[in-house]
């Protein structure tokens, strides 16, 4: 896993450097961060580095709470708590804590400490409650790099192969989505999309199918003319330049395994049109990846699970998942700057 770069004009060589945000300290992401590392693929990588971002006593504490050996390939970066994290009950005076260990992993990518970084669940309405404007993490990772444009997808593997879904909008109220939606702005995303599944995941010729917005992809026009107004238009545009995307599609046709199969991911046109299904199929070991940043992030394809915090019953196969897949992404961008 050893890597080779020159962030900023620097070589560098030497082992694959990956952080992971633990996420809010009331919810399952402290113990998952550390469960996921128990796994013969990290504890084997001598040139593998992982480094903990929180609260070190918390992390020791939900560690012994789930009975579980501290991982050797891993190391933790302190951050104190604002208050005592008690497991199921949120505390907004730690939405700083929160926040802090993003922007540490944050800017330690940027800077290139990291090769790459993985987020566990954070809990929105506690950083809301402490009256700063949070409505997730693609968003403020834009914010915090001056990105943009970024992409959320989702991949998870299935019976049938991979799937990935991409999102035209993200955290948007349904009422919002179609005056959100422009030809210009499914372009852009489009792009984004599949400029990473050529980088990022190796895919040297991207298909790409994209639903509808409306019941049966607006039935002509007479059920919505999104369709025919804005999102055929982008995805001519894209076909004339040479891009293999095809739609809009039935949103309940898209996922046919039969039809699906046939392309490298799905660009939906809102968060509940495309998540569900990934869901449905893949949960507990999906990922969700931000296309669009100047670093690579994975993260889980949950939530904070306030409930199972702290009783050690919290699946980290999703965690596990994250990790797994930035680091193969991370991998893939080295020996893409070696070539």
């Amino acid at each position: 896993m050893s890597s080779t770069d020159s962030t900023n004009g620097r070589s560098r060589t030497g082992p694959l450097r990956v952080a992971i945000t633990t996420g809010e300290p009331a919810g399952i992401g402290p113990e998952i961060s550390i469960a996921a590392l128990d796994d013969a693929a990290f504890a084997a990588a001598a040139d593998l580095h992982i480094t903990l971002i929180g609260d070190a006593a918390l992390l020791a504490e939900r560690a012994l709470r789930i009975g579980a050996t501290w991982p050797t390939v891993a190391k933790v970066e302190h951050v104190p708590l604002r208050a005592a994290a008690i497991a199921g009950r949120r505390d907004s005076r730690n939405a700083h804590y929160v926040l802090a260990t993003l922007n540490r992993a944050i800017s330690g990518a940027l800077s290139g400490e990291y090769d790459a970084i993985v987020t566990a669940p954070v809990q929105k309405s506690v950083i809301n409650d402490a009256r700063i404007a949070f409505t997730g993490h693609t968003e403020y990772l834009a914010v915090r790099t001056s990105t943009p444009h970024v992409v959320m997808m989702l991949v998870g593997e299935t019976p049938h192969g991979p799937l990935r879904v991409a999102l035209a909008t993200t955290h948007l109220p349904i009422a919002a989505v179609a005056a959100a939606l422009s030809a210009d702005g499914i372009v852009t995303v489009l792009k984004i999309l599949i400029t990473e599944l050529r980088s990022r995941f190796g895919i040297v010729t991207p298909r790409v199918v994209v639903t509808g917005l409306n019941p049966h992809a607006g039935e002509s026009g007479h059920l919505g003319r999104e369709e025919i107004d804005v999102i055929a238009p982008a995805v001519s545009r894209l076909r004339a330049e040479g891009h293999h995307v095809d739609g809009p599609w039935p949103a309940d046709t898209v996922f046919v395994p039969s039809l699906v199969q046939r392309y490298d991911a799905v660009l939906a046109m809102f968060h509940d049109q495309g998540l569900p299904v990934l869901k449905y199929a893949t949960f507990g070991h999906g990922v969700n990846v931000t296309l669009g940043l100047p670093f690579i992030r994975t993260s889980v394809d949950h939530g904070t699970a306030l409930d199972l915090a702290g009783t050690g019953r919290a699946d980290a196969g999703s965690m596990r998942a994250a990790l797994k897949l930035g680091i193969e992404l991370a991998q893939r961008a080295h020996k893409h700057q070696a070539a």
